[in-house]
Order: structure tokens, then C-alpha cells, then sequence
């Protein structure tokens, strides 16, 4: 025999089961993007690299003048890309070559004005005017030797690569009407052993 309170009583556990259920809380959704821990800013000390990179275009030049392969290895990158003076292109296989042949000989190399822009705590770029006094360029193919003494502006693009600083492009374009250089005591960093070819 059905009791009379057996519905009611069926149907009030029900209902209290449905509240509880309820009340639940919801299960975490899976599908909402966690927010990651933010990175930490990367220092940049921007005097350093600054310091890096023109001691590196020094040695650039030193190193094509006294025909060092192996600093032009360490401060060229494989993928070097130069503009140079004619406007053809070069890369770094063509200045190992010219420094290996002795192409190029300079007397005396100034470095003017030099200015190094910090894109990052691994990009920047310098540019400047380079002086180049005495100097001059035999032609592999021909043998012919041009006088390339003058004033270079210059834009040389660093990118450090598993903690090394590396030349990845250049452009070099002659002055053609230059104006007088200041005085030694306006700044200029003079090396009077080093040289750089007109890139």
C-alpha cells in the first residue's frame, strides 16, 4: 500500500537533490586561455652596446688592413649583405677575399662623428663618416689601382647572435663635395693604423 507522504517525500528529495546539484560549483572551463606569467623586460644597457659596436667597426677595418681572416670571420656574419660604393652588392665571401689579396691598403682611417642607434639588447646600428687618406684598391680581375681616398658615410646594421655581435648588412656611399673635417679635439676617434675599405 502506497503511503500518502511517500510522493511528497520522493518528490522533496528530488527537488533538494536538484538544489545541491545546483550549488555546485562549476568545473573549471578548459577551454579559457590561461594568462601566462608576465616575461620580465629585458635590460638593455645602451652605453655598453654602444661601446661594442663602434670598437667593432675599428676592428673591422684594422683587421682588412692587416689582412686578419679570422677577426673578419668572427665579425662578419655569413648572411652579410653590403651596399657598396659603385652600388653593387658584396657579402662577406668578397671581403675576405679583397683583405686576404691585399686589394685594399690605407694609410691612415678616421672615424667621424660616429653614432650608435640601440634598436634592442640584440640589434642596433652605427652610422658615421669614415676618412680614408692614402688609400687605394687594385682590382683583382684587371690589376688596375684606383685612388679611393676620401669620405665614406656608412650605416652598418649589428645583431648579436648567441652572445656574439655580428655585421649582418652595410652601405657605404662617397661624399662627393665633404666638408672640412673638425679639428681632433671636436671628437673625431682618429686610428691612424687602422683602414676600412670604402664597403
Amino acid at each position: 500500500m502506497t503511503s500518502r507522504f511517500y510522493l511528497p517525500t520522493l518528490f522533496s528529495i528530488v527537488v533538494l537533490f536538484g538544489l545541491t546539484a545546483c550549488t555546485k560549483p562549476a568545473a573549471p572551463d578548459t577551454n579559457v586561455a590561461r594568462s601566462a606569467s608576465p616575461t620580465p623586460k629585458e635590460t638593455v644597457n645602451p652605453v655598453a652596446i654602444e661601446a661594442e659596436i663602434i670598437k667593432l667597426e675599428k676592428d673591422w677595418a684594422t683587421a682588412a688592413q692587416h689582412r686578419d681572416l679570422d677577426t673578419l670571420r668572427r665579425i662578419l656574419a655569413d648572411d652579410l649583405v653590403m651596399t657598396l660604393v659603385d652600388g653593387t652588392v658584396g657579402n662577406k665571401e668578397g671581403e675576405l677575399k679583397n683583405a686576404e689579396s691585399g686589394a685594399v691598403t690605407v694609410e691612415e682611417w678616421e672615424l667621424i662623428d660616429p653614432k650608435v642607434t640601440v634598436l634592442s639588447a640584440d640589434s642596433a646600428f652605427i652610422t658615421g663618416r669614415g676618412v680614408l687618406k692614402k688609400a687605394k684598391f687594385k682590382d683583382p680581375a684587371t690589376g688596375t689601382v684606383s685612388d679611393i681616398s676620401g669620405q665614406y658615410r656608412f650605416t652598418d646594421v649589428y645583431v648579436r647572435r648567441n652572445g656574439q655581435w655580428q655585421a649582418v648588412a652595410s652601405h657605404t656611399t662617397q661624399i662627393q663635395h665633404p666638408q672640412p673635417l673638425p679639428s681632433p679635439s671636436a671628437g673625431s676617434t682618429a686610428s691612424p693604423s687602422a683602414s676600412a675599405s670604402p664597403k
